[in-house]
């Protein structure tokens, strides 16, 4: 049975997820094949819950998510999260025989937000993809998600501009 979140280091915990959506879209046809709802149905289950959507979109949007009413928040949260989905599921059903580096954590024992950085290596040239982290406590906690940079350009960042 894998290490929960909670339990593992980030490294891991990301080196662990990245090898389990792999493992998935290799052993499912239809993902092979790239057929989207399929990867986005694959996302949803396997990356998603580790991603931590409110501090993603609140980010993302700035001030201006205080200026937001508890519903805009949450409409804006859901919207953000198909976006996230979409995009994520766009670029697995690209996949075909990819390898996931995860390079060494500069981290000290103990910190709660860090960045674990990869290298997607395929049949061009290698791809960088890091993740930003937090570490959550209680129910459901461990190590979330809440931003990606993607080729030298966070998620957030680009998006920010929009609100």
């Amino acid at each position: 049975m894998p290490a929960r979140a909670e339990d593992q280091a980030a490294d891991a915990f990301i080196k662990q997820l990245s090898s389990e959506m792999l493992s998935s879209i290799k052993t499912d046809h239809s993902s092979q094949v790239g057929n989207v709802p399929a990867i986005i149905a694959l996302v949803n289950a396997r990356l998603m819950p580790s991603v931590n959507f409110k501090r993603m979109t609140s980010s993302a949007a700035g001030p201006a998510w205080r200026q937001m009413t508890p519903e805009q928040q949450k409409r804006l949260q859901e919207e953000f999260k198909i976006l996230l989905v979409r995009t994520y599921a766009g670029a697995l059903s690209q996949v075909s025989d990819v390898t996931i580096a995860v390079k060494p954590l500069r981290a000290a024992p103990g910190d709660k937000e860090l960045v674990v950085r990869t290298e997607v290596k395929g049949q061009g040239d290698p791809i960088q993809l890091d993740y930003r982290l937090e570490k959550t406590a209680g129910e459901g906690g461990g190590w979330k998600i809440y931003n990606l940079n993607i080729m030298g350009v966070w998620l957030v960042e680009t998006y920010r501009s929009q609100f």
